[in-house]
């Protein structure tokens, strides 16, 4: 039998229980998957801790072995949340997020214009979504494609039944970006990492990095306004800080794009600073030590 058809399956089973299990029974289950997962340290838990170690280089081997505890804990409510948001009603959607100027999405929005918004791999990004689309605001949102393509589907479905138009890594194209930002929607990129050679070299936390120019881009090339958002868990839901991303009007588009990738490395790392245990990077991020560039 199919590898592929047999963990879609096991995970739409899981899907359908979590999403049947009382609130508080689902919530802790996780909590206890993510207890274990971190006793394991595997590849990914590692890599998250030496993230970390850069993200809060003072603290104590006790001091992170308590921030990854926090972390992991993080990233198992976010996947509670994705299992059980589906029957979420829209006053509880509406009722669960706090904002942090909120006019610098709002405003424009309701002039008529579009957003680019950057977001790192923080909080609950899908949660931050479907608050503006609960709000009328029309949301796109590129996402990598997953294997199996049946679960890739599964999330397009649950987005799309949110109200959010999904676009896949494979099949976007900057003129579609462009079109839906000119026709006044909300564009959400997550953009804190792209190891390819495509990304932009940038200084993050004091290391190099690489992050995609898709946002800057974007706004360079419509006009629309670039805001960056940092997404954080509270106690009953999430809360969102947007910044705003000035686009120079000197230098070449080449110069303009890395100068505004910069900006929003620097707007990223400043709200990951404040709430680390929330930023769900799993996987490589830095581009120094042991790394080799993809072909």
């Amino acid at each position: 039998m199919n590898f592929d058809f047999l963990a879609a399956s096991a995970y739409f089973t899981g899907w359908k229980l979590v999403r049947l299990l009382p609130e508080k029974f689902a919530y802790s289950t996780f909590e206890q998957i993510g207890v274990i997962t971190l006793h394991r340290n595997g590849a990914r838990i590692k890599r998250l801790r030496s993230n970390l170690q850069r993200v809060c280089p003072d603290k104590d081997t006790a001091a992170m072995d308590q921030l990854m505890s926090a972390a992991v804990s993080s990233y198992m409510r976010y996947w509670c949340d994705t299992f059980r948001s589906p029957d979420w009603s829209k006053e509880r959607i509406l009722a669960t997020v706090t904002v942090t100027r909120e006019d610098l999405l709002t405003t424009p929005m309701r002039d008529g214009r579009g957003v680019v918004v950057a977001v790192p791999h923080a909080g609950n990004w899908d949660h931050a979504g479907f608050y503006f689309c609960a709000m009328g605001f029309p949301l796109v949102a590129v996402v990598e494609k997953l294997k199996p393509e049946a679960l890739f589907n599964k999330f397009l479905e649950y987005r799309q039944n949110m109200g959010m138009e999904i676009l896949s890594t494979e099949s976007r194209s900057m003129a579609t970006l462009m079109q839906r930002a000119r026709e006044g929607a909300i564009v959400a990129l997550v953009s804190d990492r792209d190891l390819s050679r495509s990304g932009v070299d940038v200084d993050f936390f004091g290391y190099p990095a690489r992050m995609p120019v898709g946002a800057a881009l974007l706004a360079i090339r419509t006009g629309v306004p670039l805001i960056t958002a940092q997404v954080s868990y509270t106690e009953s839901g999430i809360h969102i800080e947007f910044n705003s991303v000035a686009i120079p009007t000197d230098g070449t588009d080449t110069e303009r794009v890395s100068q505004v990738v910069q900006k929003c490395a620097d707007l990223f790392a400043a709200g990951i600073a404040k709430t680390p245990q929330d930023w769900h990077m799993l996987q490589r991020i830095w581009v120094d030590g042991d790394f080799q560039e993809r072909s």
